[in-house]
């Protein structure tokens, strides 16, 4: 089999089994998923109690111990399929829906063996097979949108083999905690939920996707490595004159509803959907729940570093909602309208950065500030897939000494400041067309895709959204993004917000001179010695 050493490093987290070269299901389980293939006549399995003691069986089959599933998984699959669902829905669930599922598992040795043979040729000179992405590993795996709805089916199945995840620091993949939630701590969130989900496979059961997901660990090196940007330091940031983006304000609306083609961002858990599949139910665990698709990324995305974001492009959105957190409900059917791009994957970016939780007043600190702006720049820098920066250092012989960072901040944001916002910095004509080589040759350009974004590290992770705001404000300029749509959800504490941002821009402010200011405000807040929120240190009249 092509990419053994993909297959290799993922294999133990797979229900599968490996026979001269081949993966291949037990003959126990393919006579289990057959029979569940031909529909409750055949099989028996017409209601939640039974489909759960089905699920046992399979399990069994694949020498999976009963009790690594949540105790009260079993409650949790009769109490929805039996009492929540309606007599119609029941009928067509078990007699149409789980034959599918039963459909997709038997074909996944397949489909995985296809995807291995055609994963070197999705980006030329690029690995794309499904493998793990360990931590400080950047990689990228591509998908299709029929692989994930066999990997989602294993999930709902409880088919994932789950002893040595934790050790590895990967998130549990199985549904067994998602309805064991429900019967154990019943809350009408979870119940719409798991509607979410159901709807899902409902949806593929009538129509099965056709397009790609890619997810990438994206890692800013904390060694220098020159052809990479490095993990910056507060020198960095401190003398850094790329130009502010711009910064638009929305009271009201959602992230994911933005049509302006921007980089979304999921407001993480460390760990890739954070409470998801158990009972959380905030901007993460929502955004799970309407792009289902994103959950493959947990089978084989280890937790986040400091230094470390995760973006995944292309998952379809299924399902409509309202409210958040105790009051989410699932409100219907989602077409989703987006374009495709040239690989086959909708054009719904999203980047997964992890902040600080509970920080109270450390996140004043100047480390605390210092790994938050970078986590946000990790997550919102645009760079080439085959991580080839293709840094013309002939062009600057003297510059072999200096960091990448501050070779490219002293050129790329130089260049930006005076050729693309016309800020009149004076260069002499050799500057100005050895920059512009720089430019031309370096693969890192001003993007044009924006990042949506809102009060991320707030809420319940306690972060102070005032500081919170500004630091990605910070992060998206140097990484030249043109702009940040932001939603403040109407937080009170945001109110002033576009005073603030418009007196800011209004005085050409660089990226350094806020970051001098935000450092400077953050240390005394540490130290005690103000009490103001920044807006108003910063603008004592607001």
């Amino acid at each position: 089999m092509e990419n053994r050493e993909d297959l290799k490093s993922i294999l133990p987290y797979l229900p599968l089994k490996l026979e001269s070269s081949h993966l291949v299901w037990p003959n126990p389980v393919i006579e289990a998923l057959k029979s569940l293939s031909k529909g409750p006549s055949h099989s028996r399995v017409d209601s939640g109690e039974v489909l759960f003691l089905a699920i046992s069986d399979l399990r069994n089959s694949l020498s999976l111990s009963p009790h690594l599933l949540a105790s009260s998984a079993a409650d949790g699959y009769a109490l929805f399929f039996d009492e929540f669902l309606s007599r119609a829905e029941a009928a067509k669930w078990f007699g149409e829906v789980v034959p599918v599922m039963a459909d997709l598992l038997l074909r996944f040795p397949t489909l995985l063996e296809s995807h291995y043979q055609y994963a070197d040729i999705i980006m030329v000179g690029l690995e794309t097979g499904l493998r793990l992405l360990d931590s400080q590993q950047p990689g990228i795996v591509f998908l299709s949108q029929e692989l994930i709805a066999a990997l989602l089916s294993c999930s709902f199945f409880c088919l994932f083999p789950s002893a040595n995840r934790g050790a590895n620091h990967l998130p549990v993949i199985n549904f067994d905690r998602l309805f064991a939630m429900l019967y154990e701590k019943y809350n009408e969130n979870q119940e719409h939920k798991i509607k979410c989900i159901v709807h899902y496979f409902e949806r593929i059961h009538s129509c099965l996707p056709t397009g790609f997901v890619s997810f990438e660990r994206k890692v800013l090196p904390l060694e220098h490595n020159l052809p990479l940007v490095s993990y910056p330091t507060a020198d960095f940031w401190a003398n850094s004159i790329a130009p502010l983006c711009l910064f638009e304000i929305f009271p009201s609306g959602l992230i994911e509803d933005q049509s302006r083609g921007a980089l979304e961002v999921d407001f993480a858990n460390k760990k890739l959907g954070g409470g998801a599949l158990s009972k959380g139910c905030v901007q993460e665990e929502i955004r799970f729940m309407i792009n289902p698709e994103l959950i493959a990324g947990i089978l084989f995305l280890p937790s986040m570093s400091d230094n470390e974001a995760i973006e995944i492009v292309g998952t379809e959105r299924f399902s409509n909602y309202s409210g958040y957190a105790s009051t989410f409900r699932y409100a219907g059917n989602h077409v989703d309208l987006r374009e495709v791009d040239s690989l086959g994957r909708r054009t719904t970016k999203i980047v997964a950065i992890d902040a600080l939780s509970r920080p109270g007043l450390r996140q004043y600190r100047a480390d605390c500030l210092l790994r938050e702006v970078n986590k946000a720049f990790c997550g919102f820098l645009d760079q080439p897939k085959d991580q080839q920066y293709q840094i013309p250092l002939q062009c600057y012989d003297s510059c072999e000494a200096r960091p990448a960072n501050d070779f490219m901040d002293a050129n790329i944001s130089k260049i930006q400041a005076t050729l693309i916002e016309g800020s009149g910095t004076s260069m002499d004509t050799d500057e100005a067309e050895a920059t512009q080589s720089v430019d031309s040759k370096l693969q890192v350009h001003h993007s044009d895709v924006g990042i949506a974004t809102g009060n991320w590290g707030c809420g319940a992770f306690g972060g102070d959204p005032e500081v919170k705001t500004v630091i990605q404000w910070l992060a998206a300029s140097q990484a030249l993004r043109p702009f940040i749509l932001y939603y403040t959800f109407e937080l009170d504490a945001l109110q002033n917000l576009d005073q603030v941002c418009n007196w800011i821009l209004s005085h050409n402010w660089t990226v350094g001179d806020l970051w001098n200011m935000l450092a400077d405000y953050s240390s005394k807040r540490a130290k005690g010695e103000t009490k103001l929120g920044f807006f108003s240190w910063l603008l004592p009249s607001v």
